[in-house]
């Protein structure tokens, strides 16, 4: 008969809700800056609200939050390689591979059946959504060019397919020859595993895929780049810091911030100014002697 728990069973749940308290949460909690993003929605929600008389303040006008800035990249330099090696710690929470170490991984990686995910993300900055999502419909080869229209996300672990981040995401960037000689290696070896799988094929149209032709999780994309990183003997980064890389080997190029704005596909400049670009040794050298040069002298100064 239902009622009241008894002595026993109150117990029981008493130890059951503690183990549950002291449980981590489901869901990763957010950072300062997706936080600021929710007042700044909130925010204008509740001043709609207000146009419409229907509350006479704005409580999250009056919410006090911790900075949202994000993260400044470092680059790996060599001294900052030997001092994780000697404490294990990282000195900042983004870090950026340099060209020699990018260049480590993919040597590594290729032959991996996601090998043109991470040579896409790595040279071109597409997001890891951006790559599963990708459709062969919006790649052109011959051209040099792709348009990542599409893109999958995850809720909690189910993928979903999306529209891209922003409107200026779903922009056409060129691509190079070693791109597109990745993207149709990959192709040939994706055709063949269609004739393998027969009429169990999965058209999806999309370029990275399973083996069956499904959509490919975006974890399985993670998981996949932590694993060749662990064969190799190089400083930490994420697969989201791909698209670092990318930003600064652009950069390095010889790409001004219109350049790597474009080609990260951002909505302002100032965002590409202030988080994308790790400006690299070499190229900061040589900008400094370049304008040293221009300042015309009597006498030179060198000793």
């Amino acid at each position: 008969m239902a009622g009241r728990p008894v002595a026993a069973e109150r117990a029981l749940l008493a130890t059951e809700r503690a183990r549950l308290a002291a449980m981590d949460p489901f869901r990763k909690p957010t950072g300062p800056a997706t936080r600021q993003g929710i007042r700044r929605t909130l925010r204008a929600a509740l001043t709609g609200a207000i146009r419409q008389q229907l509350i006479t303040f704005n409580p999250a006008s009056h919410v006090e939050l911790e900075s949202g800035k994000r993260p400044k990249p470092l680059l790996w330099t060599e001294a900052r390689v030997a001092r994780w090696r000697l404490t294990g710690e990282k000195p900042a929470p983004v870090m950026v591979w340099t060209p020699v170490q990018c260049g480590a991984f993919l040597d590594e990686a290729e032959g991996d059946r996601l090998y043109t995910l991470f040579h896409l993300s790595g040279t071109r900055g597409l997001r890891r959504g951006e790559c599963v999502g990708q459709e062969w419909s919006d790649v052109d080869p011959a051209g040099g060019q792709i348009t990542p229209a599409k893109e999958i996300v995850v809720d909690g672990w189910d993928p979903y397919e999306s529209a891209p981040k922003t409107d200026g995401s779903a922009s056409t960037i060129a691509l190079d020859s070693l791109n597109v000689a990745a993207l149709r290696e990959h192709r040939a070896r994706q055709l063949k595993e269609r004739e393998k799988w027969g009429d169990a094929w999965q058209d999806t149209g999309k370029v990275l895929t399973q083996e069956n032709g499904a959509w490919l999780h975006p974890e399985t994309a993670s998981e996949t780049f932590r694993q060749i990183l662990a064969r190799t003997d190089l400083p930490p980064i994420t697969l989201r810091d791909l698209r670092h890389v990318a930003a600064t080997l652009t950069h390095g190029g010889g790409g001004d911030l219109h350049t790597i704005k474009e080609t990260l596909r951002h909505s302002t400049i100032t965002l590409t100014s202030d988080t994308y670009t790790s400006l690299l040794p070499e190229v900061d050298q040589a900008a400094a002697e370049a304008a040293a040069q221009l300042v015309p002298r009597a006498r030179s100064s060198a000793s």
